[in-house]
Protein backbone atom coordinates (compact mmCIF):
# COMPACT_ATOMS: atom_id res chain seq x y z
CA UNK A 1 0.00 0.00 0.00
CA UNK A 2 0.95 3.68 -0.80
CA UNK A 3 0.58 6.96 0.42
CA UNK A 4 0.83 9.27 -3.18
CA UNK A 5 1.58 12.86 -1.73
CA UNK A 6 1.43 15.30 -5.37
CA UNK A 7 1.39 19.26 -5.57
CA UNK A 8 0.37 20.36 -9.14
CA UNK A 9 -0.96 23.77 -10.83
CA UNK A 10 -4.33 24.78 -9.71
CA UNK A 11 -5.25 25.13 -13.36
CA UNK A 12 -4.38 21.42 -13.53
CA UNK A 13 -6.52 19.90 -11.43
CA UNK A 14 -9.06 19.05 -14.26
CA UNK A 15 -6.69 17.20 -16.30
CA UNK A 16 -5.36 15.54 -13.78
CA UNK A 17 -9.00 14.38 -12.36
CA UNK A 18 -9.75 13.22 -15.90
CA UNK A 19 -6.54 11.29 -16.40
CA UNK A 20 -7.20 9.57 -12.94
CA UNK A 21 -10.32 8.55 -14.26
CA UNK A 22 -9.50 6.75 -16.97
CA UNK A 23 -6.59 5.16 -15.17
CA UNK A 24 -9.73 3.69 -12.94
CA UNK A 25 -8.38 5.66 -9.96
CA UNK A 26 -11.21 7.42 -8.33
CA UNK A 27 -10.09 8.26 -4.97
CA UNK A 28 -8.32 11.24 -3.78
CA UNK A 29 -8.40 14.00 -1.22
CA UNK A 30 -7.67 17.67 -2.75
CA UNK A 31 -6.42 20.59 -0.86
CA UNK A 32 -5.39 24.16 -1.30
CA UNK A 33 -1.76 24.81 -0.65
CA UNK A 34 1.08 27.69 -1.12
CA UNK A 35 4.45 26.94 -1.55
CA UNK A 36 7.84 27.72 -3.89
CA UNK A 37 10.82 25.76 -5.15
CA UNK A 38 12.59 26.51 -8.31
CA UNK A 39 10.13 29.38 -9.24
CA UNK A 40 11.37 31.52 -6.34
CA UNK A 41 7.89 33.14 -6.27
CA UNK A 42 7.51 36.77 -8.37
CA UNK A 43 7.20 40.65 -7.86
CA UNK A 44 4.21 42.42 -7.97
CA UNK A 45 2.71 46.34 -7.31
CA UNK A 46 0.29 46.72 -5.02
CA UNK A 47 -1.20 50.28 -4.15
CA UNK A 48 2.34 51.83 -5.56
CA UNK A 49 4.73 49.94 -3.30
CA UNK A 50 6.47 46.67 -5.10
CA UNK A 51 6.21 43.22 -3.17
CA UNK A 52 7.32 40.41 -3.40
CA UNK A 53 5.22 36.94 -3.33
CA UNK A 54 6.99 33.96 -3.17
CA UNK A 55 4.55 31.49 -2.07
CA UNK A 56 2.54 30.45 -4.88
CA UNK A 57 -0.72 28.59 -5.17
CA UNK A 58 -0.71 24.80 -5.41
CA UNK A 59 -3.25 21.85 -5.15
CA UNK A 60 -2.14 18.74 -3.19
CA UNK A 61 -3.63 15.66 -4.04
CA UNK A 62 -3.56 12.76 -1.86
CA UNK A 63 -4.04 8.86 -3.20
CA UNK A 64 -4.24 5.87 -1.40
CA UNK A 65 -3.60 3.47 -3.59
CA UNK A 66 -2.70 -0.91 -3.67
CA UNK A 67 0.78 -1.42 -4.53
CA UNK A 68 -0.63 -2.85 -8.13
CA UNK A 69 -2.26 0.80 -8.95
CA UNK A 70 0.70 2.90 -8.30
CA UNK A 71 2.60 2.84 -11.59
CA UNK A 72 -0.76 4.04 -13.50
CA UNK A 73 -1.46 6.49 -10.61
CA UNK A 74 1.75 8.24 -11.28
CA UNK A 75 1.60 8.61 -14.97
CA UNK A 76 -2.03 9.77 -15.00
CA UNK A 77 -0.92 12.70 -12.78
CA UNK A 78 2.38 12.99 -14.67
CA UNK A 79 0.17 12.84 -18.05
CA UNK A 80 -2.64 15.65 -16.33
CA UNK A 81 -0.36 18.07 -15.06
CA UNK A 82 3.14 18.20 -17.00
CA UNK A 83 2.81 21.59 -18.93
CA UNK A 84 7.08 21.38 -19.28
CA UNK A 85 6.97 24.85 -17.91
CA UNK A 86 9.29 24.93 -14.61
CA UNK A 87 6.71 24.50 -11.24
CA UNK A 88 4.41 21.43 -12.62
CA UNK A 89 4.98 19.83 -9.22
CA UNK A 90 6.31 16.81 -7.68
CA UNK A 91 5.14 13.47 -6.23
CA UNK A 92 6.03 11.93 -3.45
CA UNK A 93 5.41 8.27 -2.60
CA UNK A 94 5.17 7.10 0.91
CA UNK A 95 4.50 3.08 2.55
CA UNK A 96 1.60 2.96 4.18
CA UNK A 97 1.63 0.80 7.61
CA UNK A 98 -2.23 0.29 7.73
CA UNK A 99 -4.93 1.29 6.26
CA UNK A 100 -8.40 0.93 8.58
CA UNK A 101 -11.97 1.61 7.23
CA UNK A 102 -13.83 3.22 9.34
CA UNK A 103 -17.53 1.99 8.97
CA UNK A 104 -16.59 -1.83 7.95
CA UNK A 105 -13.33 -1.62 10.61
CA UNK A 106 -11.98 -3.54 7.40
CA UNK A 107 -7.77 -3.24 7.29
CA UNK A 108 -5.34 -3.43 4.91
CA UNK A 109 -5.61 -3.59 1.14
CA UNK A 110 -9.22 -4.11 1.52
CA UNK A 111 -9.99 -0.70 3.30
CA UNK A 112 -7.98 1.19 0.44
CA UNK A 113 -10.30 -0.44 -1.74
Amino acid sequence: MKLIIAYIKPEQLGDVKEELVKSEVFRLSVTNALGCGRQKGYSENYRGSEREVNLLKKVRLEIAVNDEFLDQTVDAIIKGAKTDHIGDGKIFILNIEECIRVRTRETGRDAIG
